[in-house]
């Protein structure tokens, strides 16, 4: 959980810190945002977002979800709410739900889990694991909760790469300057029978954003965007309109904190981009269910 460290010091800290002085404003993080972007120079310049290559790094294999924790009855989700956001003020927890441990609920704050008891006397962070099973329960159900449905991403915010018949779908979220994200076109020059809609995404350097506009203001963005991001082909400067920032604000509603990011047709997610047999393997379980 890539937030995991930070939100225990937050929850840790987050009594004391409430009691000397007002939450953090969210418009004073959006002028802090503003007036980095400001310094970019760039036209479109990105807001501030988790700026991080994402290194490859596949999901676990799905579990059943059910496996990993059940349903409350409302009064008892309420319950256990109320117990943790009175506890922890300025946390809002985002579900609750039981585990298979005798009296541990998992909370859910943004895309974290934490376990605690029904009265939040105590609160655990990490892995969940079924020891018969030998698997991680909590990477299951961070997997589950970062599922989208494809049919609900805005397509024509994307640059559409078809490759064969296009039956295969993978939406992604890439910077043009991310050098993860060019191994992964070079991996998808092997693959067939896929359309690929990449949503720019510029938070990596000064002129990603500036790139990013030019490849969409192209006249053949897919063949503007295979060019730089495959033959080092640089566009030339162009100008439009584009969906630059709102790529950015869905990126963060999907929590996307690096490129690449990896949204298959059934709704799987990778963080990273991935070898040539594992994009295989993921674009081929689209249509097996």
């Amino acid at each position: 959980m890539k937030f995991s460290l930070s939100l225990a010091a937050l929850l840790m800290g987050v009594s004391l810190s409430v009691a000397a002085q007002p939450a953090s404003s969210p418009a004073a993080n959006a002028q802090t945002t503003a007036k980095a972007s400001a310094a970019t120079g760039a036209r479109d310049a990105a807001p501030a977002v988790a700026a991080t290559e994402t290194t490859p790094n596949e999901s676990p294999v799905p579990a059943d979800a059910a496996d990993a924790a059940s349903a409350l009855p409302p009064e008892k989700v309420a319950a256990v709410t109320k117990a943790f956001e009175s506890r922890f003020p300025g946390i809002h927890v985002d579900g609750v739900r039981m585990t298979p441990m005798s009296g541990i609920y998992e909370v859910q704050v943004g895309m974290d889990l934490l376990y605690t008891d029904a009265s939040v006397d105590y609160v655990l962070q990490g892995s969940l694991i079924d020891a018969k099973a030998k698997r991680d329960l909590t990477a299951a159900r961070l997997e589950s909760l970062q599922q989208v449905a494809f049919d609900t991403l805005p397509l024509k915010d994307a640059i559409k790469i078809v490759k064969g018949d296009g039956s295969r779908k993978l939406a992604t979220f890439e910077d043009p300057n991310c050098p993860y994200c060019k191994q992964l076109h070079h991996t998808l020059a092997s693959v067939d029978n896929v359309t690929v809609y990449v949503f720019l995404f510029p938070i990596l350097a000064p002129d990603s954003a500036t790139k990013s506009r030019d490849i969409w203001c192209a006249a053949d963005p897919a063949k503007a965007w295979t060019d730089w991001m495959v033959d080092g082909k640089a566009p030339a400067t162009a100008d439009c309109k584009t969906p630059l920032q709102a790529n950015l604000a869905l990126g963060r509603k999907l929590n996307v904190q690096g490129t690449p990011a990896l949204f298959f047709g059934n709704g799987a997610r990778v963080n990273g981009t991935l070898p040539l047999a594992s994009l295989k393997e993921k674009l081929d379980a689209q249509s097996k269910g």
